[in-house]
């Protein structure tokens, strides 16, 4: 709320999560809210399993908006983390086998 005040959708939010959750007024009531910019993160991947990813973000000014933040994860060299990321990677730049026959020209008629 402390970036978007005006924000009417956030402020009914806000509202209804203190009428209907003691646990949410509390935190609220005690301000107990940080933004980080920076630490760790740990992800659950379908495919790769555990990723403990570093993060940082950058808050970009917005006309009209308080802020839009640039946020990037990476893997510490050396770690199994890394070594997912990279898979990862290479699965998302390998097209699968059915994208890559839809995108094939039809083999021409034989004389």
């Amino acid at each position: 709320m402390g970036r978007e005040p005006d924000d009417r959708a956030l402020r009914e939010l806000v509202g209804e999560l203190s009428t209907l959750s003691p646990e949410f007024r509390g935190h609220w009531a005690a301000h107990d809210v940080l933004i980080h910019h920076d630490g760790v993160k740990l992800l659950r991947h379908p495919d790769v399993g555990r990723l403990e990813l570093t993060f940082q973000s950058l808050e970009l000014p917005r006309p009209g908006r308080a802020v839009h933040e640039l946020i990037t994860y990476t893997a510490e060299p050396g770690t199994a983390s890394e070594d997912r990321l990279e898979l990862l990677a290479i699965r998302t730049a390998s097209p699968s086998r059915s994208a890559r026959e839809s995108s094939e020209p039809p083999p021409a008629p034989r004389p």
